[in-house]
Formats: C-alpha cells, structure tokens, sequence
C-alpha cells in the first residue's frame, strides 16, 4: 500500500487577532431557541392562516400561456370581491428579520458612519420660534419608528450548512456595535451549534430561516433579550483597536500540509 504523499503549502495569514463565535453552553443555547421559538410562534400562525402560500412564478407563466384569454381567478369570481381583508400581522413582525441577505444588509447599515452619526437638519422658523419658547431645554429625540431601530440579537443556525455563509457574522455584530452610542447595548450573537433550522422555519411559517435578527423594543421579547444579555458575551473584536494603533505588524505565513495525489501515467501514442 501506497504512502500518502505530503508537501507543506505556505499561505498569507492576516496579523491581527481573530474574531471568535461567543461561547454559549449548550444548555443555554437550548433556553433561548425555546423563547426565540416561542417569541416567533405568533407570526407562523398568522402566515399559516392568512397569508396563501406562493406557487412560483413559472406556474402562474404556464397558466397564462396555456389559457391566455382565460381571466384570472381572483378577477372572474364574485367571491374574491366580497371576502374580508386579512387582518395585519402581528406588531412583531416590524421588528423580525429574517434571511442572510437582509440582516447583512442592516448590519452593514449599521456599521457606516453615515448612519451612527447623521448631521442636524437646520431648524426651520417654527421650530426656531418653540425651542425660543420653550426655554433652554433641548428637545427630546423621538425614538425609532418600529421596524428603523439597531439590532438587540442576532440569531444564526450554524449547524448543516457551510461555514462561508455565516463567517462574517461575528466581525460585522463587533463592527454595528462598536458605531452604536456609549450609553447602548451591544448587540449580541447567538450562534446555534445544534441543527434547529427546522424548528426556527416551523415557527415562522416559512419553508427557510438560518438568520434572524431582532431590534431593540421588540414587543413581548424583554425576557428573551434579558436572557441573551445576561449570558451572552458580546463580540469582542481586538483587531478593530489593532487597526487604530498604527502598530506595525510583521507578516504572518502559515505553513499547512496537504496531501500531494498520485501522478498520473502519460499514454504513449500507438
């Protein structure tokens, strides 16, 4: 038997410190996805019962093409006219997100400059005239409308899928927290190392859910925010103060074997 060949690659490592997933016990991790689950319940319900689940578009397009002077369903029956509009979802709905795509985005919104620190608007001659009346008080700012506020928690389901769709999450929650002010939380990461990507897609009606972020002032979620504050540890993000420094770093190179396969045997022509 044949030994197994090996060489050693060099590659370009980075200098600055690495960003690690936030050590949460498994008995933890268990209690949070039972009041995330719970938390969530409301909004599958509402899905299940009002909200007709999608076909696709390429069947509606083979319908069409197949009965093109054919009126749509809902159009040709009296009934659709007359049926009462369902009611609106849940409060919480405002404040979930759920996907990779839409909580990178806010988390990415999070993390610029232009969204931490936004320029006064110049008063107008109104409000000139109150805050003149109203003496040397300062006005008092308006809290974020539902579904516009920063992130409490995010939750990500790592277990049975690739690690490249969930790699960056610890370095942009380190980077949206760091632009929040000095008097907010810092926004945590719970990472499920279980398989749950069912039970989380079961609670919200939804045939998919890995991601989901929650915002500050969720309805009904104090005592979930509660438990992930008290037993989760932000993320701490050193190369951030790395950076500013301005300390030169030497270069890093990893050294890593990997295995060298068998040559294969060119075929002399005939």
């Amino acid at each position: 038997m044949e030994r197994e060949r090996k060489k050693i690659v060099h590659t370009l490592d980075t200098p600055f410190s690495a960003v690690q997933w936030p050590q949460i016990s498994q008995e933890d991790q268990d209690t949070i996805l039972e009041l995330l689950c719970r938390l969530l319940a409301p909004l599958g319900q509402h899905r299940r019962s009002f909200v007709t689940p999608s076909k696709g578009k390429r069947k509606r397009r083979s319908q069409k093409q197949a009965n093109p002077e054919k009126p749509d369903e809902a159009q040709s029956t009296p009934q659709a006219a007359t049926e009462p509009e369902a009611p609106p979802a849940p409060e919480l709905a405002a404040y979930v997100d759920v996907g990779l795509a839409k909580v990178s985005r806010h988390l990415q919104e999070m993390s610029s400059p232009a969204s931490s620190s936004k320029p006064a608007e110049p008063p107008t001659s109104q409000s000139a005239k109150d805050a003149e009346g109203a003496g040397p008080e300062a006005p008092k700012a308006s809290p974020p409308e539902p579904g516009q506020g920063p992130y409490a928690i995010v939750f990500v389901a790592r277990s049975g899928q690739s690690s490249a769709f969930h790699c960056h999450f610890p370095q942009m929650v380190a980077s949206a927290s760091k632009s929040l002010p000095a008097d907010s939380q810092a926004v945590r990461l719970v990472g499920f190392s279980k398989a749950c990507e069912d039970r989380l897609s079961a609670a919200l009606g939804i045939p998919r859910a890995s991601s989901i972020a929650l915002r500050e002032g969720a309805p009904l979620a104090k005592g979930l925010v509660d438990f992930v504050r008290e037993h989760v540890r932000p993320v701490e993000a050193k190369w951030l103060e790395e950076t500013r420094a301005g300390n030169y770093l030497e270069t890093k190179i990893q050294a890593v074997p990997t295995k060298v396969g068998n040559s294969r045997k060119r075929k002399t022509p005939a």
